[in-house]
């Protein structure tokens, strides 16, 4: 069999005879041995994985899976949630927004779809949060549909398989094309999970280990070039840097003042400890002038935090304050239970600054 002949016909058998002896055991998957004693993919599951997946490491992704299907065992049971609680279950997970539409999805589904998952990608894509792949993944792995589907593990698989000089983003339209070709008709959920599972184990980043994969035969970036320069990128832009201060008040209780984020924008129902807006302009505006109230504020530092588009540097102050009334904006929260709430990691980052013992205490 020669590179020409790669097809959906060969592909499918060697990657799904490869998947059978070595695919990842994943708390939301169905593996082969699972699906031979009869077990079927639960949609909720498949859905949820996938929604936490994004942008998200597999190791990170397993606890929070858990501790979902714990709270909530049913998407009625997510709709039903108090969005604070949602919020609350999902801090620290990151791109907050995934929660919002978390929640949005799991009502739309108990309220117009009776529970049940729409079965085909249109249907999917309909619901708030789902995506092209999303809907792929879902569509493929829990109705066992005919869908391409195309992450970054699948990404970097097939654009070494093909030598795809394009890169991406651009190259996407190219990746998925081929994908539905070599996808079968058969088990194409299979098919999809193989794919995802050979990239993260054996088609990696950096250092593949071509001599275990089952397309090392077939691959045209082994014969031609390096596989680690695949795929092809375009070149990155530098993020820009955005500024602001973040203010910590203690009261005399041992208690941290916090208020909630607006619904809407970056952490959207977050819980945050007051601030100034993030900006890119170094007049001043985030210096400690911009307390939320009188107070003995001190500086204590500084903190950064990477977003998907920006870079952010926190200048954080502290203040030890008298038994105050809570503002009608925020409350006043025991240290103790700071990790109980709905705290993104850049307000986690701020509050360690300012009390460096705040997360060790719970």
């Amino acid at each position: 069999m020669t590179l020409d002949t790669l097809k959906a016909a060969d592909a499918a058998p060697l990657l799904l005879d490869w998947y059978d002896r070595h695919h990842r055991d994943l708390p939301w998957r169905v593996s082969p041995p699972m699906a031979a004693r009869g077990a079927v993919a639960d949609p909720y599951h498949v859905w949820l994985s996938e929604v936490m997946l994004q942008q998200t490491t597999v190791q990170a992704v397993k606890a929070y899976f858990d501790k979902f299907l714990r709270l909530w065992p049913r998407v009625e049971d997510l709709a039903a949630a108090e969005t604070e609680e949602v919020m609350k279950a999902w801090a620290g997970l990151g791109y907050y927004a995934r929660a919002r539409n978390l929640k949005k999805c799991a009502e739309v589904v108990a309220r117009e779809h009776g529970g049940r998952f729409p079965d085909r990608e249109e249907g999917l894509k309909s619901l708030p949060g789902v995506g092209d792949y999303t809907a792929a993944a879902i569509a493929a792995i829990a109705f066992n549909r005919h869908s391409a589907v195309l992450d970054g593990n699948v990404e970097r698989v097939i654009s070494r398989l093909y030598a795809i000089e394009t890169p991406l983003p651009a190259a996407k339209p190219e990746m998925r094309r081929l994908v539905s070709e070599l996808t079968p008709l058969d088990r194409p959920g299979d098919f999809a999970q193989a794919m995802m599972d050979l990239g993260a184990t054996i088609c990696a980043p950096k250092r593949p280990a071509c001599a275990l994969c089952p397309f090392r035969g077939n691959c045209r970036a082994l014969t031609v070039a390096d596989p680690e320069t695949f795929p092809r990128k375009a070149a990155r832009k530098e993020k820009p840097l955005r500024l602001g201060a973040a203010f910590v008040a203690i009261d005399r209780s041992d208690a941290v003042y916090l208020r909630k984020r607006a619904d809407s924008g970056l952490l959207g129902g977050m819980t945050e400890v007051p601030g100034t807006d993030w900006t890119a302009r170094r007049d001043g505006e985030t210096s400690i002038e911009a307390g939320p109230f009188a107070a003995a504020w001190e500086a204590c530092g500084t903190v950064t935090h990477v977003f998907t588009h920006f870079e952010l540097r926190l200048s954080v102050y502290r203040a030890e304050v008298g038994d105050m009334a809570a503002c009608a904006e925020g409350w006043w929260e025991p240290i103790a239970s700071l990790k109980a709430q709905a705290l993104p990691t850049v307000m986690k980052k701020a509050i360690t600054q300012a009390i460096p013992h705040a997360f060790k205490a719970v």
